[in-house]
């Protein structure tokens, strides 16, 4: 079954857009574009979708907003932030509201590799935005990340997440299997108290 994606963006063309390049690839199914989120937790219940792309500012709404609001009733549901913004406010924003991946417009064609990415357990951002957040937390993308709440295999498959390993990458690294590095990785956002891997390290950065 092809992966339903439900976009809320109010820029009428690029919806177009995005939607005509779903039409071409069966691996995907397009299941309503949105101008604003206003009503997001109606149109989840309606259209039941595998991955969400959120614009973030869609008057009369605020993608921001509307993910926290997502967030409080969808711990799980995959949301990637689809944006012109790539400054230091928004992204550390969207990632302290859960969003999973953080993707610029002009970087059309990482839409659907994205998309697969966050199903996999990744954590998909353009390469500009992905240099910001390392920025943001210096010294930490080069040593395993250590946190006394977290055992050490925990630690080592959180570093591997910050870096943009897939789930089937880390088990692969790790020599594990892929289930062992789900089981952990719920373990890690549990004890976390977050929702993506990201959002992870923001709050260990503020440890």
């Amino acid at each position: 079954m092809p992966v339903k994606v439900l976009l809320y963006e109010d820029n009428e063309p690029l919806r177009n857009s995005i939607k005509t390049l779903m039409q071409w690839n069966s691996e995907f199914e397009l299941v309503a574009a949105m101008p604003d989120a206003t009503g997001i937790l109606e149109d989840i219940k309606t259209f039941h979708p595998d991955v969400i792309l959120m614009d973030i500012d869609m008057p009369p709404s605020n993608g921001v907003e509307s993910l926290k609001a997502l967030r409080k009733k969808y711990e799980a549901l995959p949301v990637i932030m689809l944006t012109v913004f790539e400054d230091n406010d928004n992204i550390i924003n969207s990632i302290c509201a859960g969003a999973n991946g953080y993707l610029l417009k002009k970087d059309m064609e990482q839409i659907m590799p994205a998309i697969k990415d966050v199903l996999n357990g990744g954590a998909p951002m353009t390469s500009s935005v992905a240099r910001k957040v390392l920025q943001l937390f210096p010294g930490k993308q080069e040593r395993k990340v250590e946190l006394e709440i977290l055992t050490a295999k925990e630690s080592e498959i959180l570093s591997w997440l910050v870096k943009g390993y897939s789930y089937k990458m880390i088990a692969d690294q790790m020599h594990i299997a892929v289930e062992t590095v789900r089981s952990h990785i719920k373990k890690i956002y549990k004890k976390l108290q977050v929702s993506s891997a990201t959002e992870a390290v923001y709050k260990i950065s503020n440890k």
